[in-house]
């Protein structure tokens, strides 16, 4: 799916704004043939849930109810019109002039609906039927349930995830036009062999057509290689490879000339390899050490939604830092956010929103532990989400992995069955063949744990002297050194990478003694594993969680969210950042084992 861009053939028009909102509570229900009643005005994209200050507002389960209205310039009138959504979480009904026009189940990656025929001149209704319920069949899951109080029907969601349930129309709306005869899509492969670049460049078309031209560009705008037809090849002489925290975008311009018009696509590339070679991960031919983050999209007022100031704010502070990466968790992050990625250098781990999918996750049970597979029921959820995020992704630079989920039950038996098809069709959706990895929870132990086999790469979550052996650092350095040992006497033959490892830490909190929430034992969590870490040649990256203090549901074990960030959620470093910054900066970007 293509970003939506002005081009010589293509006008964008952002429907972003204020729009009305609407809560559907029982007697309330909306009816999309007519305007909604006077409402909320609350700001799209953006999380309605700290827009508003009601109690109930902010927790309010079911439908949302958005509206706003526009009108278009008399002159496009005659091009193709497409309404485009970069997310609305979780599901979304959209209604233009009182008409479903289109429905999208997965909250985070976009969708969009031809609405030629079904606008119409002067002034436009545009209602979007939103629900933030999740349960065992979305992604991510939850466990739903209804209760009477009162005579009337209330609607809960316990999820299974550590942050807040943020929803409403995410990312930004967006009316753009095509001419009829349209590029679809474009996607891009490539071969670098020394000095030279052989690049495959396939174009997708929508109607009749005379001739398709391609054209490369590099950075100073000078014209490097052309080529023609749907599936062109281009040689690049001289390539200028990406490189993390050095990129270089060459941009592909496609031409798709009609009888009567000609559509014009620009697409910023960045022309580097990836590839797992037995422990090590190398991008560019060279062993890459991954430092940086797991993070969210979570910030203040605009909650998960688009936050263009913060999204350049927090890889600045990374790059400051010495970090070279980060993983999208748990959710594939907005576009916007990509684009960056691809511009600053940043290393990208790209994930989908199966997060826990573990029927025990926070759960006490009187008797046996339910089995996963048998309760789950999000295989359709799970392939679309994974359609949908490789299509949207696949031409990025920047990402070098796919994550298929974060922390699901790998240990229960089932998961060999239901996560096998899974790889194969990613790995089957990606023309730059990629690795691709499930990011392992701490139930998932060496001779426990039944996926290992099917993923490029190991990824780790864990919790030593913090969930397990609280604040005790030594007794937390053994159990860590003593999995790492076992995994090593596996022989896989395969990379490992630390995707979480943590402690809560309160911002000004100190003491002399290792007590957990202070920074000072923060430090000393990290400098242990990091000395762990060291030991292990087959460990190939760090990754800590988290970047930044985020929100999550309410709970005994959370004061105002996760406080395992580097950084509080206002983005102010806690003691570790400095740390972290003098540990990374004098850790390479390539060869780190190799050069020790």
């Amino acid at each position: 799916m293509l970003y939506p861009i002005n081009t010589e053939s293509r006008a964008v028009i952002d429907l972003s704004g204020i729009w009305t909102l609407q809560l559907e509570k029982e007697g309330n229900d909306c009816n999309p043939r007519n305007p909604l009643k006077k409402g909320y005005s609350v700001a799209v994209p953006g999380s309605f849930n700290d827009q508003l200050v009601e109690q109930d507002v902010r927790t309010h389960i079911g439908n949302i109810w958005y509206e706003t209205t526009f009108s278009i310039p008399h002159y496009l009138k005659d091009n193709r019109l497409v309404l485009r959504f970069g997310s609305v979480t979780h599901s979304a009904q959209v209604y233009l002039n009182g008409e479903l026009i289109t429905e999208h189940k997965g909250g985070f990656t976009p969708f969009e609906v031809e609405v030629s025929s079904t606008i119409k001149p002067g002034e436009n209704r545009l209602t979007v039927c939103v629900s933030n319920i999740i349960d065992y069949t979305t992604l991510p899951v939850g466990v739903y349930s209804e209760e009477v109080v009162d005579g009337k029907t209330v609607k809960k969601v316990s999820e299974n995830f550590d942050f807040f349930n943020y929803a409403g129309i995410h990312r930004p709306v967006k009316l753009y036009t095509t001419p009829k005869t349209f590029i679809e899509d474009v996607a891009v492969a490539y071969e670098v062999s020394g000095e030279q670049a052989q690049v495959s460049v396939q174009t997708f078309i929508q109607g009749e057509y005379d001739n398709v031209r391609v054209t490369l560009f590099n950075e100073d705008n000078e014209r490097v290689a052309t080529g023609e037809g749907k599936e062109a090849e281009l040689t690049i002489e001289a390539v200028r490879q990406w490189e993390p925290l050095d990129s270089y975008l060459y941009t592909v311009k496609v031409e798709v000339t009609a009888p009567n018009d000609t559509d014009i696509y620009h697409l910023p590339v960045g022309i580097r390899t990836v590839e797992v070679k037995g422990s090590q991960f190398l991008i560019n031919n060279k062993p890459f050490y991954f430092k940086g983050f797991g993070k969210h999209e979570d910030t203040y007022l605009h909650g998960r939604g688009l936050n263009e100031p913060s999204n350049v704010l927090d890889l600045n502070l990374m790059k400051q830092m010495g970090a070279n990466s980060f993983r999208t968790s748990h959710y594939p992050y907005s576009e916007e956010m990509m684009r960056l990625a691809d511009r600053e250098g940043f290393v990208v781990i790209d994930e989908t929103p199966a997060v826990s999918l573990y029927a025990g996750f926070n759960v006490q049970f009187d008797g046996e532990e339910p089995n996963t597979w048998d309760e789950m029921q999000t295989k359709e959820a799970h392939e679309l989400v994974l359609k949908e995020m490789v299509e949207r992704d696949k031409n990025h630079a920047c990402v070098v992995m796919w994550s298929v989920a974060n922390e699901p039950a790998t240990h229960h038996e089932g998961a060999r069955e239901y996560f096998e098809p899974l790889i194969e069709l990613t790995r089957s959706l990606d023309p730059q063949n990629r690795p691709v990895t499930i990011v392992y929870n701490m139930e998932a132990l060496p001779g426990q744990e039944l996926t290992h086999d099917l993923v490029d790469v190991i990824c780790l979550n864990r919790y030593y002297s913090w969930y397990l052996q609280t604040a005790d650092l030594k007794a937390g350095e053994k159990a860590l050194r003593d999995e790492l040992k076992e995994w090593e006497q596996k022989d896989l033959n395969k990379p490992f990478l630390f995707t979480e490892y943590g402690a809560d830490t309160v911002s000004g909190l100190h003491s002399v003694q290792d007590i957990p929430f202070t920074e000072e034992f923060q430090v000393h969590y990290y400098e242990m594993y990091h000395k762990v870490f060291d030991e292990f040649p087959f460990i190939v990256g760090e990754q800590v969680w988290n970047f930044a203090d985020f929100e999550t549901k309410v709970g005994t074990g959370r004061v105002q969210g996760n406080k395992k960030g580097i950084f509080n959620r206002a983005r102010e470093p806690k003691m570790i950042a400095y740390f972290l910054k003098q540990r990374w900066l004098n850790i390479p970007e390539f060869d780190y084992h190799l050069k020790k």
